[in-house]
């Protein structure tokens, strides 16, 4: 059954490794289901209610993603956008979290909008193919700087913006132990060598003393206090259609959202060799819907916008390749409900070791560019420099897509420029000059 529904042999994998890509993917993805509850309860929303949203956010759009799409990138509350959410929308605009709430439904709505009349796959694939190279790489670059953080290898500085950590720091250390043990059990080509990794950092940590074993299982928290509590009020009249600052939170919202799922769904699948002979993602607007979804039943449940992960080439990078693997991570987000002390064990400098492996296999991507057209290298350049130090995967395909058009259209090269992709330029410009 699952053969024929997942074409497993086609894709070259089996059920074993499907599992272990989905183990994989969850480990170093489970911190969200406790980082997006701290954020959030910073705008008075409930620390339990957005626990239970954010698991079940991420399972609902992975099991789409999975079963409709047939891809094994995973879903969950995006961190960024969260952070949008309370610091700038709640805490900065002294909009409620209701109200928040309401703006993301409506973007979710949008997204599901256009992503039915195909506007989000024509977007997509209008992409040049340099810069779907650099989307690569550059997520590879986001996802190092993420681990080395995690880990305490880098941290920040006043004086250079970042620094060299505390080497003589045990945790740092142990994500170092971490990351050279992934390498040399890849090197040997022993199955499931980031698991193995992650797990070996943990169980050492709890038993030098540095992570505490937070017991197996609890009770379920009520979802009742953020359930249903999103205020679309404010946007259903005619003073809020036409209010520039609701409609640039809900712009915003759906704008990043947009170009952080892309930039992930492009770089992950072409890691994976899931990109077809011209560089298309097959099965696009089905992966595109599973998004949207996730983000209006997460606003109703009571979190923020819901998009797919960068974590997921973990999965893809020990072999995952169909929607099993993301139904295996849908399955155990529903199981954290029951375990989350347990899932809660795993330190997150446990998971940047894999981070960072994942990071080595990504960046390849550059070496693909065609260098010898500055017109071409200059702007995947920019694309994958820019994601991690600006810490944004929209604000990186952002500086591209810029790029990419002043760069060609100065340098006369008209042709290469179709109008999606000075369309897309032009509402990154708008973005940054409005929406900022």
């Amino acid at each position: 059954m699952l053969e024929s529904f997942f074409k497993l042999k086609e894709h070259g994998t089996t059920v074993k490794t499907e599992v272990i890509a989905g183990f994989t993917t969850f480990l170093t993805m489970a911190y969200i289901i406790f980082v997006n509850p701290t954020i959030l309860a910073k705008t008075g929303m409930d620390f339990n209610a957005v626990f239970v949203a954010t698991c079940l956010a991420a399972a609902l759009g992975t099991a789409i993603m999975g079963l409709v799409a047939n891809y094994p990138i995973a879903l969950a509350p995006g961190m960024g956008l969260n952070a949008y959410f309370t610091f700038t929308v709640v805490m900065g605009m002294k909009m409620s979290w209701q109200e928040a709430l309401g703006a993301v439904f409506i973007s979710g709505i949008v997204f599901l909008i256009v992503s039915l009349f195909k506007v989000r796959e024509a977007l997509v694939n209008a992409i040049p193919h340099s810069l779907k190279l650099a989307i690569s790489a550059g997520v590879g670059m986001f996802l190092a700087i993420i681990g080395l953080k995690s880990a305490g290898v880098v941290i920040g500085s006043e004086a250079t913006l970042v620094t060299l950590g505390n080497l003589a720091d045990p945790k740092v250390l142990l994500a170092i132990f971490g990351f050279f043990l992934i390498i040399v059990l890849e090197y040997r080509k022993i199955t499931g060598s980031i698991i193995i990794g992650v797990l070996a950092v943990t169980v050492l940590s709890i038993v030098l003393g540095l992570q505490q074993f937070g017991g197996v299982a609890s009770a379920i928290p009520s979802m009742a206090p953020t359930f249903m509590q999103m205020d679309l009020s404010a946007f259903m009249t005619p003073a809020g259609l036409f209010n520039g600052a609701l409609l640039g939170v809900v712009f915003v919202f759906f704008f990043v959202d947009l170009f952080d799922t892309t930039g992930t769904l492009v770089g992950v699948s072409h890691r994976a060799g899931l990109l077809d002979k011209d560089g298309k993602l097959p099965r696009l607007k089905k992966a595109l819907l599973a998004d949207s979804v996730a983000i209006t039943a997460g606003a109703v449940m009571g979190t923020s916008s819901t998009t797919a992960y960068i974590e997921s080439a973990a999965g893809t990078a020990v072999g995952g390749r169909t929607g099993l693997t993301a139904v295996v991570v849908a399955g155990l987000f529903l199981l954290a409900l029951f375990f989350s002390p347990l899932a809660g064990s795993v330190p997150a400098y446990a998971t940047a070791p894999a981070l960072c492996y994942v990071a080595v296999l990504m960046t390849r991507g550059l070496a693909e560019i065609e260098w010898d057209d500055l017109t071409e290298s200059a702007p995947a350049v920019m694309t994958a420099l820019a994601m991690p130090f600006t810490f944004s995967i929209a604000d990186g395909i952002a500086f591209g897509f810029i790029s990419y058009v002043v760069i060609k259209a100065l340098a006369g090269r008209f042709r290469d420029l179709s109008p999606a992709v000075i369309i897309i330029a032009a509402l990154w410009v708008v973005k940054f000059a409005f929406f900022h």
